[in-house]
C-alpha cells in the first residue's frame, strides 16, 4: 500500500538552472545512514538510520508510509528491488534483511559477512543481489535459494559500491582502496582488475548501450574506461571541493552527469568535454539519479512525457533533503560545449561498441550467477 508511482509534476527552477530544494524532513529519530530513490517510479525512497529502522518515504511528501523495525545495530544500507515492492538492508552488524513491503514485514534475514553491510544492489533480473561489507568482501545472494552464492575476495579495502552491468553479466565494484574490479557472475570468478584511483572509490555507472564505465573517487577525478579493453579512456580535470560523490549516465547515453558537494557537471565525449557546471547547495549527497526520458540504464521511470528527471538525496544528521531538476531545464546538456571548457584528458568515446542488444539483452539461463 502506498508504493505507487509518482505523478508527472513540473520541478521548480533557479533562475541559474540550478537544481531545487523539493524537500526537506526528519527522518529518523538518530543520524540517517543511507537513502535510495526508487529507479521504477522515482516516486518513493527509502532510507535507514542510528535508530535501526528502515522507513519508507513518498517522495515530496512529508510523513512516512511505513517504519519497519527488527534490526538490532543501525542500517546502513538499503536498496529497492526493481518493483519497488521488496527493499533489501543492510546493517552494521553485516546482517541483511529483506522487507516485504506490501505486508511491511521481514521476509528473510541472512548472515554472512563480517562487519558492515554497507552496499548492497540489485541484479536486474531480481533474482539475484549483491553486497559489499567492510570486510572486503562481496557475496551475491539467490532469492529462490535464500543464501549466498557467490563469495569474492581480493579487495584492499571496505567494498562500498556496488553495481551490474546493464546485461547482468558482470558485477562492478569500488572499493576504499581505490581499485575497481569486474567479475564474470556466469564463471564464477574474476574478470578483470582496473587499477583506477588514487582514493576510495565513491562511483560506478555502465552505459545504458555502449562499452563504457565512469568510475569517481575521492581523488577528484572521474575516470571513463573502454569495457572491451578494458583500457582508461580519460580522466576528468580535478574537481573542487571532494570531487563527485555519484554518476549517472542520462537515458539516452548522450552525456555523463557527475555530482559532488557542491556542484553538477555535464559531461559529453565527442570531443570529451564539460558542457555544464552548475552549483549545488547540497551536503552530503547520498543518492543520485535520472528517472524517466526512455531509454535504458538511465533510470527509466514511469513518468509521463518530458526527458527525464535528475532526483538527488542529501543526509544531515537525522534530516533528508530531496532535490530535482528536469534535464531539459539543464543548460547546455547535449549542446556543443562553450569554449574552453575542461576536457576529459584523454580520447573520445570507442565508436561500434555497444551491448549486444541494449539494455534488454541476456534474458536467459546463461546470464545466472553460478553458485560456487
Amino acid at each position: 500500500p502506498g508504493v505507487t508511482s509518482r505523478q508527472s509534476r513540473p520541478v521548480s527552477m533557479a533562475a541559474s538552472g540550478q537544481p531545487r530544494k523539493l524537500q526537506e524532513q526528519v527522518a529518523h529519530g538518530g543520524p540517517v545512514r543511507c537513502v535510495h530513490i526508487g529507479r521504477k517510479s522515482g516516486g518513493v525512497m527509502v532510507t535507514g538510520g542510528d535508530d535501526k529502522k528502515v522507513n519508507l518515504w513518498s517522495v515530496g511528501r512529508p510523513n512516512a508510509i511505513l517504519s519497519l523495525a527488527g534490526h538490532t545495530s543501525s542500517v546502513e544500507s538499503v536498496s529497492f528491488d526493481c518493483s519497488e515492492r521488496t527493499v533489501v538492508a543492510g546493517s552494521a552488524g553485516g546482517t541483511l534483511k529483506m522487507w516485504d513491503l506490501e505486508h511491511g514485514r521481514v521476509a528473510r534475514t541472512l548472515t554472512g559477512h563480517r562487519s558492515s553491510a554497507i552496499t548492497v544492489e540489485w541484479h536486474p533480473y531480481g533474482e539475484f543481489f549483491a553486497s559489499g561489507s567492510a570486510d572486503t568482501y562481496l557475496k551475491v545472494w539467490d532469492m529462490r535459494q535464500r543464501a549466498c552464492i557467490q563469495t569474492y575476495r581480493g579487495h584492499a579495502g571496505a567494498v562500498r559500491n556496488l553495481l551490474f552491468s546493464p546485461d547482468g553479466r558482470w558485477v562492478v565494484s569500488g572499493c576504499d582502496g581505490g581499485e575497481v574490479r569486474l567479475w564474470d557472475l556466469t564463471a564464477g570468478k574474476l574478470l578483470t582488475e582496473l587499477c583506477t584511483h588514487a582514493g576510495a572509490v565513491s562511483a560506478l555507472a555502465i552505459h545504458p548501450t555502449e562499452f563504457l564505465m565512469a568510475t569517481a573517487a575521492a581523488d577528484r577525478t572521474v575516470r571513463l574506461w573502454d569495457l572491451e579493453t578494458f583500457s582508461p579512456v580519460g580522466a576528468a580535470l580535478p574537481e573542487p571541493g571532494g570531487g563527485s560523490r555519484r554518476v549517472a549516465f542520462t537515458p539516452d547515453g548522450s552525456a555523463l552527469l557527475s555530482a559532488g558537494e557542491e556542484s553538477l557537471r555535464g559531461w559529453g565525449w565527442e570531443p570529451a568535454r564539460c558542457h555544464l557546471h552548475s552549483e549545488t547547495r547540497w551536503s552530503r549527497l547520498s543518492d543520485f539519479c535520472i528517472v524517466g526520458g526512455g531509454g535504458g540504464g538511465g533510470g527509466g521511470g514511469e513518468r509521463e512525457g518530458g526527458e527525464g528527471e535528475v532526483l538527488a538525496a542529501a543526509l544531515h544528521e537525522c534530516v533528508v533533503t530531496v532535490w530535482g531538476v528536469r534535464l531539459d531545464e539543464l543548460r547546455g546538456l547535449g549542446h556543443p560545449p562553450p569554449a574552453g571548457a575542461a576536457r576529459l584528458e584523454g580520447g573520445g568515446r570507442r565508436e561500434g561498441a555497444r551491448h549486444e542488444g541494449g539494455a534488454n539483452h541476456l534474458a536467459s539461463a546463461s546470464s545466472r550467477p553460478a553458485s560456487t
